[in-house]
């Protein structure tokens, strides 16, 4: 019996029920029926291995709830686009063999045409506004990282620039909602104009509530600064790891342009603080 076989063969019974267990959850029929339909698939495919192997497998319970709860905070897509990518690259380990075996590169040959369009009918209304909260995540990163860093020397009191830098950040993601919801509605897309809004301006907050952080747990404002950049670049990663998941984009490429951006504003805000203290002898 090929080793192969039986590690495709778990595979298969896993992703079977991580389907049927996100598609469970589920209330729109669309996206519930697809799941379903691809869960029978894997299904399909145990049973074709089964025959082989002559081996009942119990699925793995722990990478099952797993994903589901990968599904529940981050979403359907990116979970079950995330179990594609490590299945990919597994099977990619054992590439040579399967291409040496019909049965195995049946299976695959299946899952990669019809599976994999399958997936790509999914739709999940938070990836329809991607755009919308990009443009409060990267508002948010840009201008509050700067402003913290320029407000770090020009202060140098850790909780006066965390009230300072929470001012600014609230009144500004009203005014990027605002300018989201009109812009929006200018576009021709009335209906969709205060879902955008709304996406934008909750990014915008959540990203100035992480930003901030630092300062109010932290004494020395130039730690807090640092550690500040730190999560600055954690959020970027994170964001565009889960859009380069979810919606099939590159990822390296935008990382670094958009860490590059924020890091280069903080730089450029943190010197304007330090002229501003020295020219006009500002102390706090």
């Amino acid at each position: 019996m090929k080793p192969e076989y039986l590690i495709e063969q778990q595979n298969e019974i896993n992703a079977h029920h991580i389907y049927r267990k996100i598609a469970g959850r589920i209330k729109d029929a669309h996206n519930k029926d697809i799941l379903l339909k691809i869960s029978k698939d894997e299904l399909n495919h145990y049973h074709r291995l089964k025959a082989q192997t002559q081996r009942e497998l119990k699925p793995n319970w722990l990478l099952i709830n797993f994903y589901a709860v990968i599904s529940f905070f981050l979403g359907f897509t990116f979970s079950v686009k995330l179990m594609e990518k490590a299945e990919d690259a597994q099977q990619a380990k054992y590439q040579e063999l399967y291409d040496d075996d019909p049965l195995l590169k049946a299976i695959i040959e299946d899952e990669e045409r019809h599976e994999k369009t399958l997936i790509d009918m999914l739709d999940e209304e938070r990836l329809n506004y991607v755009g919308s909260i990009v443009l409060g995540l990267n508002d948010a990163l840009v201008e509050l990282t700067g402003a913290l860093a320029g407000y770090t020397f020009a202060f140098q009191n850790a909780k006066i620039i965390a009230l300072t830098g929470l001012i600014t950040g609230i009144s500004a993601s009203f005014s990027m909602a605002a300018s989201e919801f009109l812009s929006t509605r200018q576009e021709g897309e009335s209906e969709h104009a205060l879902k955008s809004a709304i996406y934008t301006g909750i990014a915008y907050v959540f990203t100035v509530i992480l930003l901030i952080t630092p300062y109010l747990l932290i004494g020395n404002p130039y730690i807090s600064l640092a550690t500040m950049l730190v999560v600055a670049v954690l959020i970027i990663f994170g964001f565009n790891y889960y859009i380069s998941v979810a919606k099939d984009l590159p990822f390296k490429r935008r990382f670094f342009e958009m860490a590059g951006i924020s890091l280069t504003v903080s730089l450029i805000s943190f010197l304007i603080g330090v002229v501003v203290k020295v020219v006009f002898g500002f102390e706090l």
